[in-house]
């Protein structure tokens, strides 16, 4: 058996393997999402089981063939159905002023909703 060069396109998990994805923007942040898969975005008032139609496309590969907007792929755009809405994971803040006998930590839990994306389409 010969190894493959990680180096290699034509090794697993690159691009050019034929893997449909899509990069989009949402709240500032930019996902790379695949059909079929589930993502957590920053909270929104939706109901479980609307749509909701990512515009903002920075990338879309299909069949190998990586198509990168200037600055967005004009015409793409990411369907999703909403799952429902859940807490994310907990994160802390910690205040600290030294010799001052001064120390604060609290936690934060956001709201999140959860999609599964349903289509992506160039």
């Amino acid at each position: 058996m010969a190894k493959q060069n990680p180096t290699d396109s034509s090794a697993a998990g690159m691009a050019g393997t034929g893997h449909h994805y899509a990069i989009v923007v949402d709240g500032g942040r930019q996902y790379r999402v695949m059909e079929g898969q589930e993502v957590a975005i920053d909270f929104r008032h939706l109901p479980a089981g609307s749509e909701l139609v990512f515009d903002e496309v920075l990338a879309v590969s299909h069949a190998g063939k990586l198509t990168i907007g200037a600055p967005l792929v004009k015409g793409a755009t990411v369907k999703a159905e909403v799952l429902g809405s859940e807490q994310g994971k907990k994160l802390f803040v910690q205040k600290f002023a030294r010799r001052k006998n001064y120390r604060r930590r609290t936690g934060h839990r956001a709201l999140v909703t959860r999609v599964k994306i349903a289509s992506i389409s160039a």
